[in-house]
Order: structure tokens, then sequence, then C-alpha cells
């Protein structure tokens, strides 16, 4: 109250904090994207909603990104963070119900999505996509699965890159730019998906997004067989990978002459500070192979072959296979000084060792041995 009798209030606005971090730069990508506009476009909504699907999913993208974990609560988190303020989004809208029903629309329609998306970024940020790099993995799996969906890639029994042989597992598929390793395509395959028989599907996707540039597709030994090269012959797609001991076995490496090959100017990432005296050199020659399908009429496939060496890898080669020796010739000499005795009495528990040696010590390609029995004494022998 002033001196006048006349009453003065005093409203103070309450002080809300909330978490900003990464989500101006996440929806500066969404919007760039349009991922929202691909999927109101794809999955539309009645006009009534208050949310389009695609509202709901640019959300849920940022909440993975800024809190990887259970999808659960996700009203709470958008009311913790600035959704609102950055989305245009009210966070009581996040329910269970609405993110379930977002969810169950794109279902059907994901890999036109992601493809839609992928174009997009393509477009967006100029990514090159004429050199792509393809390759698979396994995700190994615990439980059961009996009653897999059929509509998705059933968990099988496979050949697992964990080597858990006990455990069934999803394959995944992944292709990324040349220029940057960016992610522009993926799919998911049964456990027991032969990795040779799904190049063709993926090439034929990747080529529509370098169209109608030319196209080269970088994989490892699994794109070499004889499907997968005509399939990308007769498509006109340009491939590299590497060639499997089945298509080039070491007798036709032994027969190279090493003097006749071309030295290249190139310098490996783990030589670049080092000098120039110590660095590894690499050569290279070529010739041609082919490859001969299961029928007669299938014609004869000619493909351009490169033999690449490296004094680095030839050295680090020569080092591993003197350490393998090393350790070998000391289980040798030390199954020699137990001859006779409780655990080797006879040829066959010395055969049985050499056998776990050579194993063990992956020397097999190397050793030569010879066991027997000494008449004299009864006992087991061994040279090698």
């Amino acid at each position: 109250m002033d001196q006048h009798g006349r009453h003065w209030a005093r409203y103070v606005a309450a002080s809300i904090e909330k978490q900003l971090g990464a989500l101006p730069v996440i929806a500066d990508y969404c919007r760039r994207l349009d991922l929202a506009g691909n999927i109101d476009r794809t999955c539309p909504i009645r006009d009534i909603s208050d949310l389009t699907h695609g509202q709901v999913i640019e959300t849920l993208v940022a909440n993975r990104l800024t809190s990887p974990a259970p999808l659960v609560r996700v009203a709470g988190w958008a009311d913790m963070h600035a959704v609102e303020e950055v989305f245009g989004i009210d966070p009581a809208l996040l329910n269970d119900d609405r993110i379930g029903r977002a969810l169950d629309a794109i279902a059907p329609e994901l890999d036109h999505i992601v493809g839609s998306v992928g174009a997009q970024a393509i477009s967006v940020f100029g990514l090159d996509t004429s050199r792509l790099h393809w390759d698979m993995t396994s995700i190994s799996l615990f439980g059961a699965y009996d009653h897999a969906d059929a509509d998705h890639p059933a968990p099988k029994f496979g050949h697992p890159k964990d080597r858990r042989l006990d455990l069934k597992q999803i394959q995944a598929g992944l292709a990324v730019t040349g220029d940057g390793g960016i992610p522009v395509f993926h799919r998911t395959y049964d456990g027991g998906a032969g990795e040779v028989a799904q190049v063709v599907g993926a090439m034929t996707e990747l080529q529509k997004m370098a169209t109608p540039r030319d196209f080269l597709l970088i994989g490892d030994s699994k794109l070499v067989s004889y499907g997968n090269v005509s399939a990308m012959i007769d498509a006109g797609a340009g491939f590299i990978a590497p060639a499997s001991k089945a298509y080039t076995p070491a007798v036709t490496l032994a027969a190279l002459d090493l003097h006749t090959a071309t030295e290249v100017d190139y310098v490996a990432q783990g030589d670049a500070g080092a000098p120039v005296a110590e660095r590894g050199r690499w050569r290279v020659t070529e010739d041609t192979m082919t490859l001969t399908g299961k029928r007669k009429r299938d014609p004869i496939l000619t493909l351009r072959r490169v033999f690449v060496h490296s004094t680095a890898r030839a050295h680090a080669a020569a080092t591993a296979r003197t350490r393998k020796l090393d350790r070998a010739t000391g289980d040798l000499g030390r199954l020699q000084g137990g001859l006779g005795s409780r655990h080797y009495p006879d040829e066959n528990t010395v055969t049985i060792r050499i056998a776990a040696i050579a194993s063990a010590r992956r020397v097999t390609a190397y050793l030569r041995t010879q066991a027997g029995i000494n008449p004299a004494t009864g006992k087991p022998t061994l040279t090698w």
C-alpha cells in the first residue's frame, strides 16, 4: 500500500528449466531430410488429429538420439526437454497409444520411407553414390524362437561371425558411401541365408541410388561367385572384391615373379608419418581369370585380376609365421622330452599330441613329423 492507500501487487513468472542439448541440430537435420513430410505423404492421417505420424516419428528420432533408453515414458522425456519449443509438439500428446499407432502405421511402408529419406539425403547433402561399400554381419541371439513371424527374417542357425555355432542368428547388410562411410541402405536376412545369394538384390537397389552415374560396388570375397558376377556384368555395374582361395589358390600366388611387378606410388595410412626409407613398398601385377557356370550353356566370364604385394604385410606375415613356429618348436621339444612317460606311453598318444600342437599353433602346412617305436626299448620315437 502506498501513501495514498492504493494497493500494488507484484506478479513473478515461474522459472521453467528444460534440457536443450542437441535437439536444434536434430530438428534441423530432420527438416532438411524432410523426414516428417516423407512419412506423412506415405502414411496420411485425418485432418482432425493433433499430431501427424511424421511429427511423432520425428520426435522419436530425437528421443532415440538424446535418450537411448527403453521406449517408455516418452511424454515425460519430452516434458523435461525442449521438445515443445523446438518441434512445436505438446509433450502430453506423446502418450504410448499415440506412439504405438504411429509405429504401426509406418511398419508396412518402412522400406519406402527409408528409400525416400535416403534419396533426400543424397540430394540435400550431395553424397557421392557412384562408389558404395557393401558388407554383411551376423547378430547372435539367445533363446529358442520357435514361432518366428513369417513376415520378418527368422532367427536360424548359420555361420556366425562370432563363431557362436550354438546360437541362432539374424543377419544384417549395410551399404555406405565411399566418401565418408555414410549409411544409405540396409537389409536384414534370415539367420540361415547364404551371404553370397544376397549380393544381387543389394546391388539392384544400390544401382537405383547411383543412377544415372556409373556405379562401383565394393565388397568382400562373398561378392565373387558366378551368379553374382554374371548379374553385375548384365547390369553394367563395376565391382571390386578380394578373390578367395577358391579362385586364387596358393600355387597361383607362388608362381608370380615379384621382380616383374610394377611398383606403385602408394603410402599406407600407417606409414604416412614414417621416413621414406622405412615405409612399406607396394607392387602390383595383373592377369585375367575365368569363371564358369554349372550348366554347359552358361557363358564363360573373363575378369580382370590384380595382385598386390606389400613389403610391410610380407614382413608382418613372416614375423607371425616365425612366432608360430617358435611356439610349436617349444611344444614339440617338451613332447620329445616326455616320450615314454605316463602321458605319452605309445605311438598313438604321441600322434594325437602332434595333431593338437599343429592345430593350436596353426603350423599344419609347415610341420612334417614321423612317430614310431624304438624296437630296443619299446618306447615311442619322434622326428620332426
